[in-house]
């Protein structure tokens, strides 16, 4: 028998013995990340009408993405080289200079810019705040750590477009940014004080460079897409982005000094399946919080506020659903990983029919199930993907499932953004435009939902091995 109880397993004991503090310092490391990730969803009317820029309507997610992955798939090397206290202070104060760039932008040039710092920073951010998950909280405790970082995750990736909307009701866009400086600059002064000591990842020599390169090209591809008006041009850009990202697994399983876990690309592994599993539902969800907003403004009349409430409902269910499985088992990891995963197929389909026209209630339905999906599914891959990795790769992996995760955001965005440019939107939101979107947007994400389904269950299938 184990010498495990319930008592050293639970909230009390999670908190005890000065973890509290370092808990909740990670828990504002990620909602930097994912709240930032998508507070211009509900602002980009606001900032459009302010700086022009239509066209460019998804970049002020997209270009957030392509910092955040690009710093995320970095994170865990460069806690091992510069240690996690510093590392995590000096990434809050680059949010800082982000922030303030968007918040004064003259111009939507310069407001993409401090978008592409803010995501590089957050990046950074909220990579480290996994490496500290890794080093700093007992085994027995991962199951409860990571619920409550998804807890976090799906409440700050509906409550960012919800705080752009109170900003955008006020005529004041440009505080929100100001108010995201503030936390950056919170994060950074609490982690001074509170990592001292956490010390470092088993350190190994060399920067991956070269995978960082290809990374860098692969996921500019993939973001490029969303500028592209011709929807078979902006599939191939997407598809180009991703092969190429498949080029990155292959150089880095052959790399002296990597950039993922052995093996990562390996889909008959723990670490490959889950991975994937990452990636391709991510990528099926992004639509909802992205178009949601301004879709549910122009064909319902609703105000960005009670828009971002609606979209609300996708972060309730998520926070809902990953408390209530928190305490499972690893016996049910299967069953709720896979749940999660039909779940969010379902919901695609629902929100298809119902966005263009369907009863506002069905839309709440399709959006409780999209979260739920995530709730239900997301502490358990981590935590399967973390059971396998060698204390070699504990820094790196951990830190990964974040970048895998905003790379599927970025693929997502972009599949979603071609849909919706090629019926009309990127030349303003019209009645024409929004109810077109509204269908394409969802179902153009219902094979690549299907595609994270069937990896979830080969995560937790018997094929899948360490």
């Amino acid at each position: 028998m184990t010498n495990v109880t319930a008592a050293s397993t639970g909230w009390r004991d999670l908190l005890a013995e000065g973890r509290f503090s370092r808990f909740a310092l990670i828990c504002l490391g990620v909602w930097l990340n994912a709240a930032d990730a998508l507070v211009t969803a509900t602002i980009m009317p606001s900032v459009g009408a302010d700086l022009g820029g239509y066209a460019y309507f998804s970049w002020a997610v997209a270009g957030f993405l392509v910092g955040a992955i690009l710093a995320g798939a970095s994170a865990g090397r460069l806690a091992e080289i510069f240690g996690l206290r510093q590392a995590s202070a000096l990434a809050g104060v680059a949010c800082m200079i982000g922030c303030a760039m968007s918040a004064a932008a003259p111009n939507v040039g310069v407001f993409l810019a401090g978008r592409l710092v803010q995501g590089t920073s957050c990046g950074w951010i909220s990579g480290f705040s996994m490496v500290a998950i890794a080093l700093l909280f007992p085994e027995r405790h991962l199951a409860r750590v990571f619920a409550s970082v998804s807890g976090v995750w799906g409440v700050a990736t509906v409550l960012g477009p919800l705080v752009g909307g109170i900003f955008a009701e006020a005529g004041a866009w440009r505080g929100v940014f100001w108010l995201f400086a503030v936390q950056a600059g919170l994060f950074s002064l609490a982690a001074l004080w509170l990592l001292r000591g956490s010390g470092r990842a088993a350190q190994r020599s060399g920067v991956p460079w070269l995978q960082l390169g290809v990374l860098t090209v692969g996921v500019a591809a993939i973001a490029l897409a969303d500028v592209i008006h011709v929807f078979w041009m902006a599939l191939a850009l997407v598809a180009v982005g991703v092969a190429i990202l498949g080029l990155v697994l292959w150089i880095d399983n052959r790399a002296r000094v990597r950039l993922l876990p052995r093996r990562a690309g390996d889909l008959r592994t723990v670490v490959g399946a889950g991975y994937s599993a990452m990636f391709w539902m991510t990528a099926a969800s992004m639509g909802f919080a992205i178009y949601g907003p301004p879709i549910l403004q122009t064909l319902r009349g609703l105000s960005p506020l009670w828009a971002g409430y609606v979209i609300g409902v996708e972060s309730i269910a998520w926070t809902i659903a990953a408390v209530a499985v928190a305490s499972a088992g690893e016996k049910w990891d299967a069953i709720w990983v896979r749940t999660g995963g039909v779940m969010l197929v379902a919901s695609l389909v629902i929100l298809t029919w119902a966005m263009a026209g369907g009863p506002l209630w069905v839309v709440l339905v399709g959006g409780a199930l999209l979260g739920a999906a995530f709730g239900l599914s997301w502490s358990f891959m981590t935590r399967r993907i973390m059971a396998v990795l060698s204390d070699e790769d504990r820094a790196i992996g951990t830190s990964a499932t974040i970048a895998i995760r905003q790379t599927g955001a970025a693929a997502g965005a972009a599949i979603s953004g071609a849909a919706a440019n090629i019926v009309g939107f990127s030349t303003g939101l019209t009645t024409q435009s929004a109810q077109a979107a509204a269908i394409w947007v969802f179902a153009s994400v219902i094979p690549v939902g299907l595609i994270g389904a069937w990896a979830a269950f080969r995560l937790t299938g018997k094929a899948a091995r360490p």
